[in-house]
């Protein structure tokens, strides 16, 4: 299914380009990763296009800076409840260890379960050759939708807000553009068949010249493979937030996504879920995954070890 796949963050490696963890390929519309765009003024780009257009070539750039990798922690809600896990960047893919679910540390068998989850990525290098090329393709489909940006949606300026946390650089201008689908644009693949169905907006970093922001919705149903593969319903929803997160590399913040439709015209698609990134810490450019395991591991330990030492702190 080339349009609808998992991209959780732990399967695709968002570092937007990661794409960066987590529900269908398509929605990953940033590419968080690193570059350190050239300051400006707003008055500098009137024309919205023009605006979106630099900051797609400066995401583009991004995604092709391979240096700079991170560990972090990601919390993904559902209706069924939470799953907190931390990550490590790396050159072979992305490993990520879960550390609690709905806010509660692992039990010892859990634990030990999960790190044998992992540790068969380094046992078996199949397996992580297998998981590698899923994260480089999921990078590719973004790729292919953040490059779509200009041509498939017409562009309106809406006003302007400052970066925040979370979004952006805090401080920072950033434009908020209004997007509809551009009636003369023909996806050229099934991955931008979605394109057309949408609209929202977007805030662009205004110095920076990078997209802090996408809120889109589904304002018709939208069908992929020609109908064959699949529908979305009218009312689906993401929002895609970056931040930079210090020497002027940027990464994902947050991810919501609301959808509903058909795979394959009979299975039911539901996909709601919320996802927060947070803390994060640059790593060697060179890590392997077997290193990140471990660091991993050291991280969780830590972890574990603060929490009582914190719990006792607010007791007294």
């Amino acid at each position: 299914m080339p349009v609808v796949s998992s991209i959780s963050r732990n399967t695709m490696a968002p570092s937007i380009a990661h794409s960066i963890a987590h529900s269908s390929a398509w929605i990953l519309l940033l590419a968080a990763a690193s570059f350190a765009g050239q300051s400006a003024t707003v008055s500098s780009y009137r024309d919205p296009l023009e605006l979106v257009r630099v900051a797609v070539q400066n995401e583009i750039k991004a995604s092709n800076d391979d240096t700079a990798r991170f560990l972090f922690r990601g919390t993904k809600t559902t209706p069924q409840g939470s799953t907190t896990r931390l990550y490590v960047e790396t050159k072979e893919a992305t490993a990520g260890l879960v550390i609690a679910y709905n806010g509660k540390p692992l039990t010892p068998e859990q634990r030990q379960a999960e790190e044998a989850r992992v540790e068969r990525f380094i046992h078996h290098p199949e397996e992580l050759k297998r998981k590698r090329e899923q994260e480089r393709e999921s990078d590719e489909r973004t790729m292919r939708i953040v490059r779509a940006l200009p041509d498939a949606f017409l562009f309106e300026y809406a006003g302007e807000e400052p970066g925040s946390a979370g979004i952006g650089r805090v401080g920072d201008p950033l434009v908020k553009l209004k997007f509809r689908p551009n009636p003369r644009y023909l996806p050229p693949t099934h991955v931008e068949e979605v394109l057309p169905g949408m609209q929202g907006y977007v805030l662009v970093d205004a110095v920076r010249y990078r997209i802090a922001r996408i809120d889109g919705i589904l304002f018709k149903p939208v069908s992929f493979g020609w109908g064959i593969l699949g529908h979305l319903d009218r009312g689906g929803r993401f929002m895609v937030q970056q931040q930079e997160v210090g020497d002027n590399l940027w990464e994902i913040s947050s991810m919501t996504l609301s959808f509903t439709g058909k795979i394959l015209l009979f299975k039911n698609l539901s996909i709601s879920s919320t996802e927060v990134f947070s803390g994060f810490r640059r790593v060697p450019s060179d890590l392997t995954f077997a290193q990140a395991l471990e660091l991993l591991k050291k991280e969780e330990s830590t972890l574990s070890a603060d929490k009582p030492a914190a719990s006792k702190l607010a007791h007294r």
